[in-house]
Parts: C-alpha cells; structure tokens; sequence
C-alpha cells in the first residue's frame, strides 16, 4: 500500500499546478482575474467529460472549469467543437465544415463566433503583460525627429 503513496502525492502536485492556470471568475472577488494564487480549489466533478467544478476559498464562488472558454455550456463532443476551429483556420467555408462533420452551419457559425470573442480576449490579456520593446522609444524618437527636420522617408508621399 505505501508504494501507492509517492505517485498519488505526484498527481495531486499536477492537478495544483493545473490549477495554477485558473483564476476567480467572480468580479466582486479580491482575487478576481489574478491566476497562481492557490484560492481555487476542485469542489466536484459533474458530466459526461468528468469537468471540474472550481471553488475560490475566497469569495466562496463556484464555476465550472470551462466557464469563459468556447467550450462553457456546449451541447457537442469538445473533439468535434475542436474539429469546428480546426476545419475554419484551415480555410473551410462556414457549409463545408458543417458538411463534412455533420453539424448545422449556424452551429459552426456560432463556434467560430465563440473562438473568435475568446481568441480576443486572450490576446488583450496577454498585450497588457508583455513586455515592450526595448528599441520602440527609440525608433518613435528616430520617427518624431525626422517629422521635426521635415524630411520625407522612401515611400512617403510629401
């Protein structure tokens, strides 16, 4: 039985590290949109995929784990709504990608709308902590020098 001990140990250190991903998604919490704060524990699990329903220590909250994700309160297989993505980046038309995986072309529409808000989203979170680029002051000063010195850069119109 003790031989069991070190791999639950290590698979219970996984699913907290997996956790670290999560924030609150309540607006009124302390802890709200702030990820790798340890307040987000597994409450239960519920469906057929087994998804976890998170619980912040903080606020006392509950949400599931795909709450803000395409995949939040949706009817289809995760697989085939990431066959839906897959099909329109690779440039499938909105009746093509229903055709071939046997789903309504508003239903790809929808998806497509979905992954697109998200995709959105995600990239205004991660601008907002990028860091910038240590040359861009120098090349806006470079920019407003030439303005200033009224020369006319190839291309330009002037």
């Amino acid at each position: 039985m003790d031989h069991c001990f070190p791999r639950d140990l290590a698979a219970e250190r996984q699913v907290m590290d997996d956790l670290k991903h999560f924030c609150c998604l309540n607006k009124n919490c302390p802890k709200h949109g702030v990820r790798g704060e340890e307040n987000i524990r597994i409450r239960a699990r519920y469906g057929p995929d087994n998804t976890r329903l998170l619980y912040c220590l903080v606020c006392k909250k509950k949400f599931s784990e795909r709450r803000g994700t395409i995949f939040f309160d949706s009817r289809l297989p995760q697989t085939t709504v990431v066959s839906i993505i897959e099909h329109v980046v690779e440039g499938n038309g909105m009746r093509k990608t229903g055709r071939l995986l046997k789903v309504d072309s508003d239903t790809v529409s929808r998806y497509t709308k979905l992954a697109g808000r998200h995709a959105e989203k995600l990239h205004d979170e991660l601008v907002a902590f990028s860091p910038k680029h240590p040359r861009s002051s120098i090349r806006r000063e470079v920019g407003l020098r030439a303005k200033k010195a009224g020369t006319v850069r190839r291309g330009e119109s002037g």
